[in-house]
């Protein structure tokens, strides 16, 4: 056993107390400077007896995640005494209370916060791994500091991860490549984000991260020698022009490297722009833009640049604050380099990220620098119900998603991920012009709700109070905003119809002699193989439980006969009676649909994989079999996804009572004034029935023309045709099937 110098060790625990108010980013008063004293004091007596698996005093844990809280984050007094408080609660018999008397609310708030996210159970599947995560983003509603201080937690885990297991390593690293790298990415935390990258990768992939760090340290001579011979060049113009600046080599990092290797499918030396160069200039706020562009004016004079890899985040800055210019240019030997150009204030945005924020703001707080980064991150969290993988997987594609940049037809400017639609643009506005979204114009051009934008359009939205959002505009959107606006007012018009739908049930329960009750309730459940009841007064509202089928229902409970074997062959198999009081519709996967447009084609199922409904598929246009369907995780996906993609069309299980469906009229009689407004009135009064198309023609007194419907069901269909074969001139109206 190692014997341990409590004395030595006493002093590094002093030394490392001292190095972390050295290295502080934020000023600290002297009030600042007892409180980070008395929770180091506190820190250091309630962890006094625990020691790390690498056998060091537990106390260096809490420092170190303090000193990279206070150094490399930037936050203040509240924030760096939280981090050395941080598993107090979690690890000793402390209590939040105990840390609310000895220190303030706000201390103790991020405390709870930290021991909340803590406290989840380690070994999980996918889905308890994804609440898990939802708990902690949800955290951010409370403080966004909870979230600061939970990562330097992570990074300095990830740090001092040897000594254990190999199966808990590669959990932890993939745990932090998943969420946790992300999150620092959204936080503006763009060195948390590079380490916890390269780390993550280190343990989940420790050949391939070797071998990128042996090439790195075997080139770097070389590269040094190329960033040199760019900067001798640069220098010289810049010096003339009297720019107070410093030149910085940036080389990418191992992660990024990784990630270009494996998605151009390139080798190390294949990878040109291994590494940039940084131009932080001294500036005034006056003349901060001015002479960005005056070094960009700079460089190109003596290097050719690539206008499509000019990057100007200075006239728009990035979501999460960031600014600076970047510029691919062709240096020696033919290679890209990119170079960026900051400010001093600029640089300091990207390295602390929110911290910087409020630090350059006049009078702004450390509480109100908070506040308005906190609204930047909100938007995926608004919608708590969502099912949690989908709540993780969304809120990660908003992390991660470059921006775009629109226009409003003022000339306002918004910002949107890349990938998003002119209906996602109609949801940022405000979400009640997105679900009154009738048509969106793009520069002028009337085009499709899912025309994905690109930067510089400028949009314009067309309402209508009567337009209301469809199950089919989940397709259309990529935002988490747009997805959980439109899912509640989906749920909203299911729980509407559906109380229709009751109401329908007790009368024509009533008609055909049976009481409403719980128990018909449950029995008609059964017997139409639903799950809840809500599922029953939904499908009785859109039409698709026809009087037939309430009479072979009322008829079967009527007789006693049937009764009698119905008892005994069902007591095997009794419905849940707490299922069918649930609140929820469920899906009945019995129909396979194809395309955006969700057509309904002949398919055949694959041997090789065997779907069943419900499954995650995809359809392949084979040569003499028409389209078969295949599993999306099949054995052969892969292959037939890299060599035949052309003939690989999107297909998806749907619930045939819950999905609308497209159907276009052939309409002929006679020509009479009026006759459009009344057919469109005819339709319009149909629930649940939304024009499409309609284009009709006259001559000599006959008209001819095709209306196109979106409709839930054959019987709404049915009815709406009964309907229009009553309009005064109509002589016929066919159905038109497509082949």
């Amino acid at each position: 056993m190692v014997e341990i110098d409590i004395e030595k060790e006493n002093k590094a625990i002093a030394q490392e107390y001292k190095e972390l108010l050295r290295i502080s980013y934020q000023t600290l008063s002297d009030d600042d400077k007892k409180l980070i004293r008395k929770a180091f004091d506190f820190a250091v007596d309630a962890h006094q007896d625990q020691r790390r698996k690498s056998g060091e005093a537990y106390i260096f844990h809490p420092i170190a995640v303090a000193k990279i809280v206070a150094g490399e984050i930037g936050l203040g007094a509240t924030g760096i005494a939280a981090a050395l408080l941080h598993d107090v609660v979690e690890d000793t018999d402390v209590t939040v209370e105990e840390i609310e008397k000895t220190f303030n609310p706000k201390v103790a708030q991020l405390v709870a916060g930290l021991t909340k996210i803590s406290q989840v159970k380690k070994d999980m599947n996918i889905s308890m791994q994804a609440e898990n995560f939802r708990k902690m983003l949800l955290t951010l509603n409370d403080d966004v500091r909870v979230i600061i201080i939970k990562l330097a937690d992570r990074l300095h885990n990830m740090q001092t991860m040897e000594s254990m297991a190999e199966h808990k390593q590669i959990k932890i690293a993939s745990e932090t490549l998943y969420i946790y790298a992300p999150l620092a990415h959204r936080l503006g935390l763009y060195n948390i984000k590079t380490q916890l990258e390269d780390l993550g990768l280190k343990y989940t992939e420790p050949t391939v991260y070797n071998d990128i760090v042996s090439k790195i340290k075997e080139s770097k001579q070389e590269q040094d020698a190329y960033i040199k011979n760019i900067s001798d060049v640069l220098q010289k113009s810049l010096d003339e022009e009297g720019v107070d600046y410093i030149i910085k080599g940036r080389p990418k990092s191992i992660y990024s490297i990784r990630r270009k290797m494996a998605v151009q499918k390139v080798t190390f030396d294949e990878v040109y722009d291994k590494f940039a160069l940084r131009i932080i200039y001294k500036s005034n706020p006056h003349d901060e833009k001015f002479l960005a562009w005056k070094i960009y004016s700079i460089v190109t004079d003596h290097y050719r640049p690539s206008p499509s890899r000019l990057r100007d985040w200075i006239s728009s800055p990035k979501s999460t604050g960031y600014e600076a210019l970047h510029i691919t240019v062709m240096g020696p030997l033919g290679r890209w380099v990119e170079i960026q150009v900051r400010s001093e204030r600029m640089d300091e945005i990207a390295e602390k990220g929110y911290a910087a924020h409020y630090k350059y703001k006049q009078g702004a707080t450390e509480e109100s620098g908070l506040d308005t980064w906190l609204n930047l991150l909100r938007e995926a969290l608004e919608n708590a119900d969502s099912n949690a993988v989908d709540f993780v997987e969304d809120f990660k594609m908003n992390l991660y998603a470059k921006e775009i940049y629109v226009f409003t037809p003022k000339g306002e400017i918004k910002s949107l991920p890349k990938g998003a639609t002119a209906l996602d643009f109609a949801f940022a506005v405000h979400s009640e012009i997105g679900i009154k979204t009738r048509g969106t114009r793009v520069n002028g051009k009337l085009v499709p709700l899912n025309y994905e934008l690109k930067s510089g359009d400028q949009v314009e939205i067309i309402t209508s109070v009567h337009q209301k959002p469809t199950i089919t505009w989940l397709d259309y959107v990529t935002t988490s905003r747009a997805k959980n606006k439109i899912r509640n007012v989906l749920n909203e018009n299911t729980k509407k119809i559906a109380e229709d739908g009751k109401e329908i049930l007790v009368r024509k329960l009533k008609h055909l002699k049976i009481n409403f009750n719980e128990s018909t309730v449950n029995e008609l459940v059964a017997y139409l193989k639903l799950k809840t009841s809500l599922d029953l007064f939904y499908r009785v509202g859109i039409g698709s439980i026809d009087n037939q089928q309430l009479k072979l229902f009322a008829a079967q409970k009527n007789n006693t006969f049937f009764n009698f074997f119905r008892g005994k062959s069902k007591k095997g198999q009794n419905v849940n009676p707490e299922i069918i009081q649930k609140d929820e519709i469920t899906h009945k996967y019995d129909l396979l649909v194809f395309g955006i447009e969700q057509d309904r084609l002949d398919y055949k199922l694959s041997s090789c994989c065997n779907p069943i409904p419900g499954d995650a598929v995809f359809g392949f246009v084979t040569i003499n079999e028409g389209i078969k369907v295949h599993k999306k995780d099949c054995p052969n996906a892969i292959s037939m996804q890299s060599n035949y993609a052309y003939r690989i069309i999107p297909a998806k299980w749907i619930d045939s009572t819950q999905q609308d469906f497209k159907a276009t009229l052939e309409i002929t009689g006679m020509d009479t004034l009026g006759l459009t407004n009344e057919l469109t009135r005819v339709i319009s009064n149909n629930m649940h029935v939304n024009i499409q198309s309609i284009a009709l023609s006259g001559e000599a007194g006959i008209f001819t023309g095709t209306v196109t419907v979106v409709v839930p069901n054959n019987t709404v269909l049915k009815k709406m045709i009964d309907n229009i074969k009553k309009i005064d001139g109509v002589e016929r109206v066919t159905r038109e099937y497509t082949n």
